[in-house]
C-alpha cells in the first residue's frame, strides 16, 4: 500500500499520484471440478452449475409480506436476488425460527403462491435441484417445478409434484432443454399451510458457456476480515464501516478509525449494474460492490469476532466460500490458525493480501520507509502470514508452497506475467472480469516459491527483473491445498479504491491506473475471487 508514514513517503506519494492521474452454503452444492473445465487461450468453458439461489439477503428481507396491494401486483412482488430479478407471488423471504432453511434465510410460500425467474439462463438446463420443507407447525403441502422456453409465455411441468416433509429435502428434476430457459416454482395444494424453498441449483445443458470467462456461478458467499486491525493507522481495508473505534497506532496511543459491521448498509439487494462503489464506505468497497454485481454475497467479520471453522456459529467459516484478509495487523490465535488451515483443506478459498515490510519492524528499512506494522505490536502483514504458514500446528513447512520476503519494493508496473498453460492461472489472469496483464506495486513485498512443499504453487506476476516462471520475486501467486484454494498478492495498494475513512490517506490503485494503461488490478482481484469460490 502507498502510505504516508513520513515526509519521504509524502513526497513519493505525491509524485506517484500525480503521474498516475482503483450462496452456495458450505457443502450443499456440487463443487465445480477442474476436470470439467477447458482453457483455450483467453476463453474459459464452464460446464455444470450455471446458477444457484440460496435466498441469502443480508440483514433485512426485500420481501416481508406475502402479497402487495393490489393483490397479485407483479411489480410489487418483484425482488432482486444475487443481481437478478424474481417474482414472489404470495411468497416472502423469511428467517423465523419456524422457517426451514440451509443458511440464514429461505423462501416461504402459502396458498397457491409461486416463485418465478424473470430472466433466462442462456446455456440451457439439464437438471435442477431444490430443497423444500414444511414450515414448522404446518401440515404438508405439494409443489411443482415448471419451466418456460419462450420468456414465460407458456409453461410445462417438470416431473411430478413434491410433497413437503418436516426437514429440508433435496428434489432433483431433469429438464434437458437448450438455449434460453427460466423456472417457476408453484405451490399446488395445502391451502394456507406454508412451505419453505431453498438452495435452487441449475445445471446447464449447453456443453459450457463460452466467451468473457463463461458462466459465473452466483450466490457464493465472501467474508471480508475486519477483526485483525485492518483499519489501523493509515489503512481502511474494509468493505463498509458505519461505526468508529479507537485503534492503537505505531507511534503510540490510539486514533479514531471507522469500524465495520457484519452486514454492509444499505442492503446489497439495492445494488444494480450502475451502482457506484461509494454506495458503501470502505477502501475495499469497489471490490465488494463488483462481487455483488456479479451475483455474489458479501459480509464482514467484525472486530471482536474470532475466526472459527466447524463451530456452528453464524459467521463460522463453514458458512462461506471465500475468506478475504487484506493486510492483517495482528497475529492469528492458535485456534484461528487451525480454523484457517481446516477451512482451506476442506474446500474453502483464502485470499491473502500482504504489504511492504523490512528485515525488522523496529524502525525504518533501508529505503527509509516504515514497515507496515500499523499498531506497533511488532507484527505486520508479511509476518502475520508467515506465522500462519510456519506455526499453525498442522503443517508448519509452508504448506501453501511459498514464504513472504521481508522487503519493500516498487514496480510500476510489472508486465512479467505468467504465460504458461496452467489452467488455474489462466482462470485468474483471463477470467470473467477480463485480462490481468499488468500489476503495479507501491511499496509491497515479494514471495519465494517452494514447489517441493506444494507442487501446485504457481507464480502469476514477478518483478520485471525476475525470471518468468521462477521461484524468486513473485508479486502474486496461487496454490491449492487439500480441496481448497489460496491466492496471495504482496501489496494492498492494488485493492485500494481510494475512498473510505476520510481520516486515512487512500489511493485509487483499483482502477485509477487504468487511464494510463498501467494495471489491471480489478480484473485480477475479481477473477481470483471467483476462482477461489469455484465460481468460474
Amino acid at each position: 500500500m502507498l502510505k504516508l508514514t513520513n515526509l519521504r513517503m509524502w513526497v513519493l506519494a505525491a509524485a506517484a499520484t500525480g503521474m498516475l492521474a482503483g450462496c452456495q452454503k458450505n457443502g450443499q452444492m456440487p463443487a465445480l471440478k477442474d476436470a470439467d473445465q477447458t482453457i483455450t487461450n483467453k476463453t474459459i468453458k464452464t460446464l455444470a452449475v450455471s446458477l444457484t439461489q440460496g435466498f441469502e439477503v443480508g440483514s433485512t428481507s426485500p420481501k416481508t409480506a406475502y402479497d402487495v396491494s393490489p393483490t397479485g401486483s407483479s411489480s410489487g412482488d418483484n425482488v432482486t436476488l444475487s443481481g437478478a430479478s424474481w417474482n414472489m407471488y404470495d411468497a416472502l423471504i423469511g428467517n423465523l425460527a419456524a422457517d426451514q432453511k440451509a443458511g440464514s434465510w429461505s423462501a416461504r410460500v402459502r396458498n397457491t403462491g409461486k416463485i418465478t425467474m424473470l430472466f433466462d439462463v442462456t446455456t440451457g438446463i439439464s437438471t435442477v435441484t431444490i430443497k423444500s420443507a414444511t414450515y414448522n407447525g404446518d401440515s404438508a403441502s405439494t409443489w411443482g417445478l415448471f419451466y418456460s422456453v419462450d420468456g414465460g409465455s407458456s409453461w410445462a411441468q417438470s416431473g411430478s409434484a413434491i410433497t413437503t416433509t418436516a426437514t429440508l429435502t433435496v428434489s432433483t428434476f431433469t429438464i434437458t432443454q437448450t438455449g434460453n430457459v427460466r423456472l417457476e416454482i408453484r405451490k399446488l395444494t395445502g391451502g394456507s399451510n406454508r412451505i419453505n424453498i431453498d438452495d435452487i441449483t441449475i445445471n446447464d445443458n449447453a456443453g459450457g458457456g463460452t466467451g468473457g470467462g463463461g458462466t459465473v456461478l452466483t450466490g457464493k458467499k465472501f467474508l471480508f476480515d475486519a477483526s485483525h486491525l485492518e483499519n489501523a493507522g493509515s489503512a481502511d481495508w474494509q468493505i463498509d464501516a458505519d461505526g468508529t473505534e479507537q485503534v492503537a497506532i505505531y507511534t503510540g496511543g490510539t486514533t479514531t478509525e471507522t469500524k465495520a459491521q457484519r452486514i454492509p448498509t444499505p442492503s446489497y439487494t439495492g445494488i444494480t449494474s450502475s451502482t457506484s462503489e461509494t454506495y458503501w464506505k470502505g477502501a475495499l468497497s469497489a471490490w465488494a460492490v463488483e462481487l455483488v454485481k456479479r451475483g455474489e454475497l458479501v459480509e464482514s467479520l467484525p472486530v471482536g469476532t474470532a475466526i472459527t471453522y466447524g463451530g456452528g456459529g453464524a459467521q463460522d467459516l463453514s458458512n462461506y466460500d471465500v475468506f478475504v484478509v487484506c493486510e492483517p495487523n495482528r497475529l492469528f490465535t492458535a485456534a484461528e490458525k487451525t480454523a484457517l488451515m481446516n477451512f482451506v483443506a476442506n474446500g474453502g478459498g483464502l485470499f491473502m493480501v500482504a504489504d511492504h515490510t523490512a528485515a525488522t519492524t523496529a524502525g525504518t528499512d533501508a529505503n527509509g520507509y516504515n514497515p507496515s506494522d500499523r499498531d506497533g505490536d511488532g507484527y505486520d502483514s508479511p509476518r502475520v502470514w508467515n506465522d500462519l504458514m510456519t506455526n499453525n500446528g498442522i503443517n508448519n513447512n509452508n504448506p501453501f508452497g511459498f514464504n513472504i520476503n521481508y522487503v519493500d519494493i516498487n514496480e510500476s508496473p510489472s508486465t512479467n506475467v505468467y504465460t504458461g498453460s496452467n489452467a488455474n492461472a489462466q482462470k485468474v489472469l483471463n477470467g470473467a472480469a477480463g485480462t490481468a496483464s499488468k500489476m503495479a506495486f507501491y511499496d509491497g513485498s515479494t514471495a519465494t516459491l517452494y514447489p517441493a512443499n506444494n507442487s501446485s504453487v504457481q507464480g502469476l506476476f514477478w518483478r520485471n527483473s525476475a525470471t518468468n516462471g521462477g521461484t524468486a520475486n513473485a508479486m502474486a501467486l496461487l496454490a491449492t491445498y487439500g480441496s481448497g484454494r489460496v491466492v496471495w498478492i504482496g501489496d494492498s495498494s492494488d485493492a485500494d479504491d481510494g475512498t473510505g475513512d476520510t481520516g486515512d490517506n487512500l489511493f485509487n490503485g483499483w482502477s485509477g491506473d487504468a487511464p494510463s494503461g498501467y494495471t489491471s488490478h480489478s480484473a485480477f482481484h475479481l477473477n481470483a475471487s471467483l476462482w477461489l469460490a469455484k465460481a468460474q
